[in-house]
């Protein structure tokens, strides 16, 4: 969802409205932020008054309403009034959309990283099996060596 832009008309009484932008969030907006991911987490646990939210954090109560609102335009959050005071509740129904897209990217790297542990380990079983091949060859070129000396003793031998 990505912001949308609006054409509007009016003219009462002279003025006009010529276009306005409506602001389209999405979860991924909402956890884009590490704030908003603690509000969150907060929230989560059980359901508090916007003062309560404030007070836990080292910023302006206007800073932290542009968090709440944010995440009440994605839909992560509800806002009850109970007398005076507006709470925040969780709805984090809205997460399965992240976890849904992460679990895409899981499989494809999983399967990727499979792919590539098997390529691994038939590289190392083709270097093993050409060092028993040099080890066969060089324990062939000593016994030469070897049998070249003895033939070569048994000939000063018989000298």
């Amino acid at each position: 969802m990505r912001n949308q832009k609006v054409s509007l008309h009016l003219q009462p009484n002279g003025y006009s409205i010529k276009s306005i932008t409506i602001m389209r969030r999405d979860v991924f907006q909402a956890i884009a932020d590490p704030t908003r991911r603690e509000i969150i987490n907060m929230i989560a646990h059980q359901t508090l008054n916007l003062n309560a939210v404030a007070e836990k954090f080292h910023q302006s109560r206007p800073a932290i309403s542009k968090h709440i609102k944010i995440l009440t335009e994605c839909g992560l959050i509800t806002m009850t009034q109970h007398g005076r005071e507006r709470h925040c509740e969780a709805q984090l129904q809205k997460l399965n959309e992240v976890s849904d897209w992460v679990e895409q990217y899981k499989k494809f790297w999983n399967t990727k990283l499979d792919a590539l542990e098997i390529y691994l380990q038939e590289l190392q079983a083709m270097d093993k099996k050409k060092k028993v091949k040099v080890e066969n060859s060089k324990s062939k070129t000593e016994k030469s060596k070897r049998i070249a000396k003895l033939k070569i003793k048994k000939s000063s031998v018989k000298k």
